[in-house]
């Protein structure tokens, strides 16, 4: 190996263990969270879960560290998140810390609202039947289908030749 190889291999190596300490700081902000009179939940759509923190407060929505609107920029997906809180008529009485993995955002989203949904019912048990007839509850389990051995994708076949 050259000297060359060695020093590029020992920088990228650096590099990666700079990276690390990103993640704990938003660890540590959720520990903040935990530790306070939180109500706690998760959400799952898609490949997405969300681990939903519901504080009393004055309607502030935080998504992995950052305020929902900059997370979610577009409007419908924003529109996604506060429906749980629209529909019981509590759009200032929560804040919410939600950590969400996995999937894209419109399955974030989901996952999010789905979380609040929860964590909505268990601070206030009488909010199950509005959540409950909203469809709110439910778990969308619609997930993509794997794809299968000798087609191209999960229902593509492979293209018919008459010769």
């Amino acid at each position: 190996m050259t000297e060359a190889k060695k020093t590029a291999t020992k920088t990228a190596a650096k590099t990666t263990k700079r990276a690390a300490p990103a993640k704990t700081t938003a660890k540590k902000a959720v520990a903040d969270v935990k530790l306070s009179n939180a109500t706690y939940a998760t959400g799952k759509r898609k490949d997405s879960i969300a681990r939903v923190y519901l504080i009393a407060g004055k309607g502030q929505i935080i998504v992995n560290g950052i305020p929902m609107a900059e997370y979610f920029r577009r409007p419908v997906l924003q529109m996604i998140i506060a429906q749980p809180f629209g529909i019981t008529k509590r759009e200032t009485a929560y804040d919410v810390h939600a950590i969400v993995a996995g999937g894209g955002l419109s399955g974030q989203a989901g996952a999010v609202k789905h979380g609040i949904s929860k964590a909505l019912e268990k601070a206030e048990p009488d909010l199950r039947k509005t959540l409950k007839s909203a469809g709110f509850l439910t778990r969308d389990s619609r997930v993509v289908e794997r794809k299968h051995f000798g087609r191209h994708k999960a229902r593509r076949s492979t293209q018919f030749s008459k010769r």
